[in-house]
């Protein structure tokens, strides 16, 4: 689908992209450097000089994919990139660079970038689901991003049952606030607290899945447990948005046996029969993002 010309930030914890992107979704330029999580001033700077460089007359708009929470009334909080948190960021860059800014944090820019060019392209609703470290989401529909949905990684899901319960999940304290939230099990690193506290183990999500893979009985328990689980959970976010596809980005997406098999578990637990994949790896790989950023630019700006 075309859109405008816009430029498009993906600024993750350890590093930062900036690109032009052409009408088609391609990228035009594109310039990546260290994210400078402690210092506001010089990643306006960086933003800006890109911007000036490619568009002096200031004509383009910026969308800016962001590892955060976006707060109803536009401030940000992010773990990672300590120099965001309680700024007004759109209305401070739009100040700065003057230009049109948009922004949506990173689950959210890789849905709609999946949805407008990737594995969702045509489909009227589009669920992106994040297994990276965590669980994370967006929600596409009709073209359009529907801001505040998507984060099916929180709520206190897991019941706080006695650790020495047979079959009991370990309900543990979330990065959020509360307890036993599916983010805390969901993503990487549930997977390897899965395998700790089935079998003592302390090994990498990678070795966990690399043995699966050979059908060594351990990992097999624990990947089993890992698929039930968030199949379970992902079905139910299916069955109430009418998802038609859901694109998966994050670590354990790029792992597409991980990724089958989760669809499997998915499809048999949703009320619709389809005989064909529902979860799908993600098309656009780390570019996801970024054109999701700059689509949302672009409708930002008419």
């Amino acid at each position: 689908m075309s859109m405008r010309r816009a430029f498009a930030a993906d600024i993750g914890g350890s590093f930062m992209r900036i690109a032009l992107v052409g009408t088609d979704g391609a990228i035009e330029a594109e310039h990546r450097l260290p994210t400078p999580v402690d210092d506001r001033a010089a990643l306006i700077a960086a933003l800006a000089g890109f911007c000036r460089m490619h568009d002096p007359d200031r004509v383009l708009p910026l969308g800016l994919s962001l590892a955060c929470v976006v707060e109803p009334g536009g401030a940000a909080i992010s773990a990672n990139i300590r120099c965001v948190n309680g700024w007004q960021i759109e209305a401070g860059l739009r100040a700065a660079l003057g230009r049109a800014v948009a922004l949506a944090n990173d689950a959210d820019c890789f849905a709609l970038g999946e949805a407008m060019y990737g594995a969702g392209q045509g489909a009227p609703v589009v669920f992106g689901a994040i297994l990276g470290s965590g669980v994370g989401g967006g929600l596409v529909v009709g073209g359009r991003l529907v801001a505040g949905a998507g984060e099916w990684g929180h709520g206190p899901v897991v019941p706080p049952v006695a650790p020495d319960t047979p079959g009991a999940l370990p309900c543990l304290p979330c990065g959020c606030g509360l307890q036993g939230c599916l983010d805390t099990i969901g993503g990487a690193h549930g997977l390897v607290r899965l395998d700790r506290a089935l079998h003592g183990r302390d090994r990498s999500s990678q070795s966990i899945l690399a043995c699966w893979s050979t059908g060594e009985p351990e990992a097999t328990q624990t990947v089993d447990l890992h698929v039930a689980t968030i199949g379970g959970f992902l079905a139910m976010v299916v069955n109430t948005l009418g998802a038609s596809v859901v694109p998966v980005g994050g670590g354990l997406g790029n792992d597409r046996c991980y990724v089958a098999a989760l669809d499997r578990a998915v499809r048999a637990r949703i009320l619709r029969r389809l005989d064909k994949p529902l979860l799908v790896p993600t098309a656009l790989s780390e570019r996801a993002a970024l054109l999701g950023a700059a689509h949302l630019a672009a409708q930002a700006a008419g």
